[in-house]
């Protein structure tokens, strides 16, 4: 499964939050001109917070680190794989152990 590209490239993203940091415009004037919405604005600047906390910043959240949202949705896909495996394992234990028992 592929990850739908942000509408938004990080390099703009990144100016909106150093933006919205700068507090010199409200959020929601900000968000306005930008064209995107004020949850948005907020969100990335919660996830800028998150970030800036695993790079020695301001605990500011218990918000996931942009790395660690990755190496989640990673250990995820990863123990998906391996129940899958585990239940083919299974599957094909309990047909051998019937054409054991089973008279020839």
């Amino acid at each position: 499964m592929f990850a739908m590209p942000s509408p938004h490239p990080p390099e703009f993203r990144r100016r909106a939050v150093e933006l919205a940091r700068q507090g010199d415009k409200s959020m929601v004037q900000l968000a306005k001109d930008l064209g995107i919405s004020r949850s948005c604005l907020q969100n990335w600047v919660n996830q800028a917070d998150a970030d800036d906390k695993s790079s020695g910043g301001k605990d500011r959240s218990d918000r996931l680190t942009t790395a660690e949202k990755k190496e989640l949705a990673e250990l995820r896909r990863r123990n998906r794989q391996l129940e899958t495996e585990n239940e083919i394992l299974k599957r094909a234990a309990a047909y051998f152990a019937r054409e054991n028992v089973l008279p020839k």
